[in-house]
């Protein structure tokens, strides 16, 4: 049986998904159903499944990068996107032979990817050359996603002390049931929130993932090193612990 990864920020939009695949494409089997990309990349790396529908604009990870973290790591899985945007997109679609779904998804539609999907696996898989092309080539043009200015303070707990954290000291979140514990050179604080809601809020360009229990702050990393498994360890400036990363999530600190 065919194992296949969906990711779908939207809980609604994600079980139609997961319900019309089961209508057109029975002996696919769905292991994983994600709300997020580094749930995602998660689920991939360890089902290294045959087939992933990715959402391009998901919280945390994009579907783009995903992708791209799923290329770096050598997984053999075919990438279907997902997506919103319109025919300035579609059109570098078209060109580069790579599947993609518009929302809202059709059963006619999804029943022709699947066609397409399984003649191609037959065939042996898709060209990786292409989707690295169409990634470069989408990365370029896609507009911005709109959000609200990247949180600059935030409200935490530590015993019966409440403190006002700038985010900016923060060395990294790490997921705690529905809470996350906030650590900073001097210590560890509770949010309320969990770590899921912190991706829509903090700047992406300087927070990462590195996977779906712990976000990283950059600007705290020290260094990062690779063993020979493909995973790595990100030493801190202001904290004696070490991070783990998952081998798809080094994509992310390919240029470190």
């Amino acid at each position: 049986m065919l194992k296949c990864v969906v990711a779908e920020d939207e809980a609604l939009l994600r079980e139609s998904l997961v319900q019309l695949l089961g209508q057109v494409w029975p002996e696919l089997e769905i292991v994983a159903a994600c709300e997020d990309g580094g749930s995602a990349l998660e689920a991939i790396a360890a089902h290294q499944p045959d087939v992933a529908f990715l959402d391009i604009r998901m919280p945390g990870l994009s579907g783009l990068e995903v992708a791209s973290a799923v290329l770096d790591a050598g997984f053999k899985t075919e990438v279907v996107f997902v997506t919103a945007y319109d025919q300035y997109a579609i059109d570098a679609f078209e060109r580069g032979a790579v599947d993609y779904l518009l929302k809202p998804v059709s059963r006619e539609r999804l029943a022709g990817t699947a066609g397409r999907l399984r003649e191609r696996l037959q065939r042996g898989g898709q060209d990786a050359g292409q989707l690295q092309a169409l990634l470069q080539q989408l990365s370029a043009i896609a507009p911005p996603q709109p959000k609200a200015p990247p949180l600059v303070w935030l409200t935490a707990s530590r015993g019966q002390e409440t403190r006002l954290i700038l985010v900016d000291d923060v060395s990294y979140f790490q997921a705690d049931s529905k809470y996350t514990v906030v650590m900073t050179a001097d210590g560890e604080s509770l949010l309320r929130k969990p770590i899921r809601d912190l991706l829509e809020v903090l700047d992406p360009s300087m927070f990462k993932q590195v996977h779906r229990s712990t976000i990283v702050n950059l600007r705290a990393v020290a260094g990062v090193t690779r063993d020979e498994s493909g995973r790595g360890t990100l030493r801190l400036k202001n904290r004696p612990e070490t991070l783990a990363v998952s081998q798809p999530f080094m994509a992310l600190f390919r240029n470190m």
